[in-house]
């Protein structure tokens, strides 16, 4: 039997919400990834099954193979337009998924944070900041999206959970964990996904939509980031992809086009942490991502050095200023940080 993460004390608001809330919106982070958007489109087909208005907008463009799933060419880039400012202001209830600080979502924050409404919010990340009525926190889950099976579950509708709400799930649990490479060690994790699969969901059918849908200047760009970006340090037990404007356009790059880079040099023996930092033109900033294996927690390396956080093994943040500076920092940090502790 699988333990329930929510009993029904901490999940009632929500149901009473439920009883005489009608408009819904669904936001989540910056860059949405699988978790973000899996976990978006599972509440928005749960409460579409309940016969409620729901919206899911998302602060900027997502990548184009997660529109082979279903619903997610319904998804709204926020733009602040007129129907959009509209829709948040006749919002009841506003379901923040897959973020725990309102600087995530970018041009939606203040719009959030004045929202007169009741505000939700559903994430695995550690120390959630308090701007929702309802916090729904649970930092060792594997992703936000095996925290709405749970939250389904406790609010007594898992018999809404249809082939719609599944596909969405597993989408998130897959990414979020590598496809269960990590962070997944949790036997309840598969108890869940055989459950989704008995919904009817074609597990191969989104493996290969998320991991067999690139583009040939994807593969370009991979190749560029392996044979010429990379460099190791620590004896080779780190290494570093650092990625600049020029050259992401060199290859036409498009939203999404980095995602599972930062994974790539952990399949090389004897490394142990590997960090992508991808030049952001367009927010001024270095996006960093950070993967590690075994002891190694990248989160805390991220939270002491890159203004971020995260998981054990899967963290990131950011950092202002220039690529090259960013690269100093890592540089610098990297011989700082008491990695020898846990190799």
């Amino acid at each position: 039997m699988i333990q329930n993460y929510f009993h029904a004390d901490q999940v009632a608001p929500f149901v009473q919400w439920q009883s005489w809330a009608h408009n819904y919106l669904i936001i989540t982070h910056i860059s949405p990834d699988g978790d973000a958007i899996g976990a978006s489109l599972a509440m928005m087909h749960y409460l579409r099954s309940k016969n409620k208005n729901v919206t899911v907008m998302v602060p900027n463009d997502f990548p184009d193979y997660f529109l082979k799933i279903d619903g997610a060419e319904e998804i709204e880039v926020f733009n602040e337009s007129v129907l959009q400012l509209d829709i948040i202001n006749h919002a009841d209830v506003i379901i923040c998924l897959d973020f725990n600080d309102v600087s995530r979502i970018g041009a939606l924050n203040f719009h959030i944070i004045d929202a007169y409404c009741n505000k939700i919010m559903i994430d695995h990340h550690l120390n959630p900041q308090k701007f929702c009525d309802l916090v729904l926190s649970v930092p060792q889950a594997s992703s936000t999206c095996e925290l709405v099976y749970h939250f389904l579950c406790a609010i007594g509708s898992h018999k809404n959970i249809d082939r719609k709400v599944a596909q969405s799930i597993y989408l998130g649990m897959m990414t979020d964990t590598g496809c269960f490479s990590y962070n997944s060690n949790n036997p309840d994790i598969f108890l869940i996904v055989s459950d989704l699969l008995s919904c009817g969901v074609d597990k191969d059918y989104i493996y290969r939509t998320v991991n067999y849908s690139y583009s040939a200047d994807r593969m370009r760009l991979m190749g560029y980031a392996l044979c010429i970006s990379m460099q190791f340090y620590r004896d080779g037990q780190v290494a570093l992809i650092a990625l600049a404007d020029k050259d992401m356009k060199r290859f036409n790059y498009q939203p999404g086009d980095t995602e599972g880079f930062v994974n790539l040099p952990l399949q090389i023996l004897g490394v142990k942490m590997s960090v992508l930092i991808r030049e952001d033109k367009e927010l001024h900033k270095q996006k960093i991502s950070a993967r590690s294996v075994g002891d190694i927690p990248c989160n805390e390396f991220m939270a002491k050095f890159f203004n971020g956080g995260g998981h054990k093994n899967a963290a990131g943040g950011e950092l202002e200023g220039t690529l090259a500076h960013a690269v100093k920092v890592f540089e610098k940090s990297i011989e700082d940080w008491e990695l020898q502790n846990n190799c």
